[in-house]
């Protein structure tokens, strides 16, 4: 064994970045299925991007699309409209999704600004993560002409894979799609009932 000894705190914090410590062998260690946790994914970050700063994921996310935008129009070629615009489903207006940008009325652009580890999983494993997959489908369920939806990654602290771009088609998911749709169509209901049975008290 060996004993590494540090001045201070901030050197202690950065000599522990891509290491496997105590604390987080809880997020590496698999123990059912064959797929990584996000510890896994931390790990590469770690060894790859710039230290993460303290800023709000969701502002980091705000300041960061218009960028991931352009980069994509570069990429493709595409004239993407960014107008500050929401879609609403034809038969009720309660089932939504607000679009980063739009090419047409068939093709549209959702920006990922996520986390190092976040944006390096979706990139080594080519699938949307989980708690973004119900979203990519509400484009599909609003908009019944939408053929495909490009979902832009895009983390400049990852100079050596900063920006990917991994492609939705309808057809991949239509299952999804119907099942949402009834989903929530179920779910409003059951709400517009109890809004109408408690505004009658």
């Amino acid at each position: 064994m060996k004993i590494l000894k540090f001045e201070n705190k901030e050197s202690w914090m950065l000599a522990r970045r891509g290491k496997i410590t105590g604390s987080r062998l809880k997020d590496i260690v698999v123990k059912r299925g064959t797929g990584y946790k996000l510890g896994y994914y931390e790990l590469i970050a770690e060894r790859l991007a710039i230290s993460p700063d303290n800023e709000d994921p969701m502002a980091r996310g705000t300041r960061l699309e218009p960028e991931a935008i352009e980069r994509f129009k570069k990429e493709t070629g595409k004239k993407v409209n960014t107008d500050l615009v929401i879609w609403t489903h034809e038969e009720n207006e309660s089932i939504a999704v607000s679009p980063d940008g739009t090419i047409g009325k068939t093709e549209a652009v959702e920006c990922k600004c996520l986390s190092s580890a976040r944006h390096l999983e979706a990139f080594l494993t080519q699938t949307v993560p989980s708690e973004y997959e119900m979203q990519a489908t509400q484009y599909f369920i609003v908009n019944e002409k939408l053929k495909k939806l490009y979902l832009v990654f895009y983390d400049p602290r990852i100079q050596s894979k900063d920006y990917f771009v991994l492609e939705l088609k309808r057809e991949e998911l239509k299952e999804d799609i119907a099942q949402y749709l009834e989903y929530q169509k179920n779910i409003l209901l059951e709400v517009d009932k109890i809004v109408l049975e408690l505004s009658n008290f």
